[in-house]
């Protein structure tokens, strides 16, 4: 089982990279323990900002230092970030179009048992209403590296929102193609097509074998893009495979879900399902509690699968 969260994958990353790029730095909001930035700052004190519990000033002063040529890295839990500062997310970064990238940490529900206020389930939706910022869910460590890599090679503004613990690798290796904005196809399948973001990716898989064994085959696309997403896979699939099932850590109003269906609908309708969180705060607990409640672990993607495709 892999023991290395995707936020100890940014750091290790950033700091590989920053031996030979000057211009990365890394701001925090009283969380470089918590987005496993210690040994960046270590190593690179100097190129370390610690704003403190002020996620505003945190995002206005990573826009001011994009202006001046650096490419700044925020990192902040993500339930402040995209709430406490989405005006100077809308203002500093995205409509002035700094190269900032904006990195929510303990996205989704990795604050557990510390509840609605913790949990990050409406980012995605206020992201993607923002013109001119880029949004992305690596789905495990090693496409956190990719993701981390190409943000640095093409600066642009961006929000990449990762979770607390370690997840299970979809990926056997940093060695695979990765783009901004091209989905990943993980499995290949005729009757279904499921798609899934973060750190909901690896149960989708999980689901997939199960299916499989019943003689569903299921297509499984890792959408780390939401922001442009691949409308051509999305559209292939439906086409191809007849039902989508969509599969979020986020509530199911605005977010990955939404983004499929407001493309689906309007150019090859299909009947689809958006499991993800209803509309109420979501129960307390562990990542796996939470996910197995909602449906969100491998059992409750099948089972979702399995009605929409014998309705």
């Amino acid at each position: 089982m892999n023991k290395i969260p995707n936020r100890q994958a940014v750091c290790e990353t950033l700091m590989e990279l920053s031996a030979t790029d000057p211009d990365i730095v890394v701001l925090a909001s009283d969380s470089r323990g918590s987005a496993s930035m210690a040994p960046f700052a270590a190593r690179f004190p100097e190129r370390f900002v610690e704003i403190g519990i002020a996620e505003q000033n945190l995002v206005g002063v990573a826009a001011g230092m994009a202006a001046s040529g650096l490419k700044p890295f925020v990192t902040s839990p993500a339930c402040f970030l995209s709430m406490r500062s989405i005006e100077q997310v809308k203002v500093d970064v995205a409509y002035s179009k700094t190269n900032v990238v904006l990195v929510g940490i303990s996205g989704g529900v990795s604050y557990g048992a510390l509840g609605m206020s913790h949990h990050s389930l409406q980012d995605l939706a206020v992201m993607r209403a923002i013109p001119g910022i880029s949004v992305f869910l690596p789905a495990d460590r090693h496409e956190t590296r990719r993701l981390v890599e190409a943000l640095v090679a093409n600066p642009q503004p961006a929000y990449v929102r990762i979770g607390r613990n370690p997840v299970e690798d979809v990926h056997e290796s940093a060695d695979f193609p990765f783009e901004i904005g091209k989905a990943i196809c993980l499995a290949e399948g005729k009757d279904v097509t499921i798609i899934a973001a973060g750190e909901t990716v690896r149960p989708a898989l999980d689901a997939s074998l199960i299916l499989e064994a019943e003689g569903i085959f299921c297509r499984v696309l890792n959408l780390h893009t939401i922001k442009p997403f691949d409308r051509e896979a999305v559209l292939k699939a439906a086409r191809e495979t007849g039902f989508i099932v969509t599969v979020e850590e986020h509530s199911i109003h605005g977010g990955l879900g939404a983004a499929v269906a407001e493309l689906v609908s309007q150019v090859c309708p299909v009947p689809m399902k958006i499991v993800g969180i209803p509309d109420e705060p979501a129960i307390p607990g562990t990542s796996a509690e939470v996910f197995a409640h909602y449906g969100l672990d491998a059992a409750g993607i099948a089972r979702a699968v399995r009605k929409l495709t014998q309705c």
